[in-house]
């Protein structure tokens, strides 16, 4: 696929993000701010697993670090949502400091059993403490209002999401070809000679790690404030095994791809909805065959970076004066 190519496929499913919620019924509508929340999720996760090479079965953690603080903080406290946003950040990024800093030096599988306890952790606290409504959860978080216009319909909260899409994927393919981009692909290949090169492998893991959980954060902020109501639930393993399979399936460090396969694990499930029972069986069977035939993911980041790399290299071209 060329740089022209790509670049108009990407400003095509834009076009058609944006215009979606005036041709689509409300149910629709619903399925895909749901895939919204899984593309943001699963750039966050992409810069752990995909870029720094980190297995992590607990991201859903972060998602409910950022939900109970604005339900907490909005319902006990009455904050506005806005002021929760940075208060939620903060908080995930030092539970991905405190939690990493004595994990991270660890390595493939038994780093993986690491994050899996967390997320365990996280959910069995929000299970058994009062301030989080046990396992009831927390009810009645208001909407969020922009200059006393509250958020109120479904169109408000699917916009909402397709802004911070864009910023978070802005952001992260920012920082995918940063200095610091490239440190996390050096760990990932091999993180021996990335530390004889001189790369502190254990604090681009932590960066990797932080940024990581603030991105899931913002997520559930947004996500407590439109359900009105959070538990536990909604917060378990399956959730970042959900998370992780719209990373694999894109493909693993793939921008593009990470968000194609979130739409793709939200969307799929429910236009097999009209097979019942049978929908998760033909959803699982097709997940199978695509990674026997299709293991690098849908769009491999491979095949993104060339076209990437060919499209700057064509405008570094034009801007050579003659």
């Amino acid at each position: 696929m060329g740089p022209k190519t790509t670049k108009l496929l990407r400003l095509l499913l834009l076009a058609a993000a944006i215009l979606l919620p005036f041709v689509s019924n409300n149910y629709w509508l619903d399925v895909a701010t749901l895939a919204l929340f899984y593309v943001v999720l699963g750039q966050g996760l992409n810069i752990v697993v995909g870029f720094a090479g980190l297995l992590d079965l607990g991201y859903a953690a972060f998602f409910a670090v950022g939900a109970y603080t604005t339900g907490i903080l909005m319902t006990v406290y009455g904050w506005s949502f806005w002021l929760t946003l940075p208060v939620a950040a903060l908080l995930a990024a030092g539970f991905g400091v405190v939690i990493g800093a004595p994990t991270l030096r660890l390595r493939s599988d038994y780093l993986a059993i690491v994050t899996l306890g967390f997320g365990e952790i996280i959910r069995i606290l929000a299970i058994n403490l009062s301030i989080t409504g046990s396992a009831s959860g927390i009810y009645g978080i208001p909407r969020p209002a922009i200059g006393g216009y509250p958020f109120s319909s479904q169109k408000d909260f699917y916009f909402l999401m397709l802004i911070i899409a864009c910023l978070v994927i802005a952001a992260v393919s920012r920082l995918g070809r940063s200095r610091i981009g490239r440190a996390w692909a050096y760990i990932r290949e091999d993180e021996d000679a990335a530390e004889a090169m001189g790369i502190d492998r254990v604090r681009m893991k932590l960066l990797a790690y932080s940024i990581g959980a603030i991105i899931g954060s913002l997520a559930g902020c947004v996500f407590a404030v439109k359900m009105s109501a959070i538990a536990p639930l909604s917060f378990s393993f399956m959730q970042s095994i959900m998370i992780l399979l719209a990373v694999v399936l894109g493909g693993l460090g793939s921008i593009s791809g990470v968000a194609l396969g979130a739409v793709l694990v939200i969307a799929l499930p429910e236009m097999l909805r009209s097979a019942e029972e049978w929908r998760y069986l033909i959803f699982g069977a097709a997940l199978i065959l695509m990674m026997i035939y299709r293991p690098q993911g849908l769009w491999p980041a491979g095949q993104e970076q060339a076209a990437d790399e060919r499209e700057a290299a064509g405008d570094g071209a034009k801007s050579v004066p003659m």
